[in-house]
């Protein structure tokens, strides 16, 4: 074979490995794309599930159309940080509307609301309840939450004649251990963690199906030092801190959100309404001295088994009966009463 021949033969054979290296790079690169390729759903960079967005941002005009120039007809509920309408959004979905009480936006008229807002509405949980957008112009702070036409767990406690009925032993242990579960996801879950502030039966919901659901997390902040509705639902160490006192500081805390949570699970046990703390002063002797069916609401027939009661009356003791750094955690207290809820799930309570 000539030199020539040589040379065509060796130049077609490059010619044949090019191709086939660059078919193999075509097929790689297809291969790779197709295995990084996040599933639908699903966050494009880390293969995680989508994150939730956050609050979006009302004009005040949208608002004030939602809830028909906030008219009193619209009103579902009153409380110490804001009034709350039932309104119908732009896209045609009904919402909460809490409309925040004028002097507390003055008091608070440099704070960032929008970002605290943004935050808190990244809270993600079955128990607690979404916040899904905001608005705010001079002199008005808004937020705009899931309805779903829920009620209040102090509606059907205190306010409806029949809503105690409604809500059996059974019942009452579910709305317990979802509660717990939602204060535990603020707690533990959140980044950073959400300390609500003001944990009472009237910021804890109840759905169609008695799924309890927390609400008005982390706006403690807005009347810190104001014991109308919140005396009662926190520790004495809340007014003796010192810090606080004068205004200033967070006297809000994990530990008296436990405490709030233990006031709730009595007035779930006795049926009676916590005032200044009167509720825990009668109870607390009661479940020391074992005499629990002196505790339990009236409105309803004592179970025969009272034991799943006891353990409850128990969980509220711990939580309402110790300082703040002998309570218990959220984790501790909902990891209890969700065993509970299960092992009492086939048994009639009523």
């Amino acid at each position: 074979m000539t030199h020539g021949a040589v040379t065509a033969v060796y130049d077609a054979g490059l010619v044949v490995l090019s191709i086939f290296v660059t078919v193999f790079a075509v097929i790689l690169f297809f291969l790779c794309k197709k295995e990084k390729e996040p599933p639908a759903g699903r966050d494009e960079e880390e293969g995680l599930p989508a994150a939730k967005q956050a609050a979006a941002a009302y004009a005040l005009m949208e608002i004030e159309t939602a809830t028909d120039s906030f008219n009193h007809r619209r009103i579902i509920g009153k409380g110490r940080i804001g009034t709350v309408y039932a309104a119908v959004m732009p896209k045609g979905e009904v919402a909460a509307v809490k409309r925040i009480h004028p002097r507390l936006v003055l008091s608070h008229a440099g704070f960032g609301f929008s970002s605290v807002l943004k935050w808190l509405s990244l809270a993600d949980h079955p128990h607690v309840v979404p916040i899904t957008g905001f608005a705010e112009a001079p002199g008005e702070r808004i937020i705009v939450m899931e309805f779903g036409g829920m009620l209040s767990l102090d509606f059907y406690l205190h306010q409806n004649p029949d809503g105690a009925a409604l809500l059996d032993w059974s019942r009452r242990l579910r709305i317990a251990a979802g509660a717990a579960r939602g204060l535990e996801y603020l707690h533990d879950t959140a980044a950073p963690p959400i300390i609500h502030g003001c944990v009472k039966p009237s910021n804890i919901l109840i759905d169609v199906k008695f799924c309890a659901r927390v609400c008005d997390y982390g706006l403690h902040f807005l009347a810190a030092n104001e014991r109308r509705g919140l005396a009662g639902y926190v520790d004495e160490e809340y007014w003796m801190d010192k810090q606080c006192g004068g205004g200033g500081g967070q006297p809000a805390t994990k530990e008296s959100d436990v405490y709030g949570f233990g006031v709730v699970l009595l007035e779930l046990l006795s049926g009676k309404r916590s005032k200044e703390g009167e509720l825990v002063r009668w109870a607390l002797p009661l479940i020391k001295g074992m005499e629990l069916r002196q505790v339990l609401d009236p409105s309803l027939a004592i179970p025969s088994d009272v034991g799943p009661l006891g353990r409850l009356a128990r969980v509220a003791l711990a939580c309402v009966g110790n300082c703040r750094k002998n309570r218990p955690s959220m984790s501790q207290v909902a990891a209890i009463l969700s065993t509970l809820e299960t092992q009492t799930g086939g048994i009639t309570l009523t």
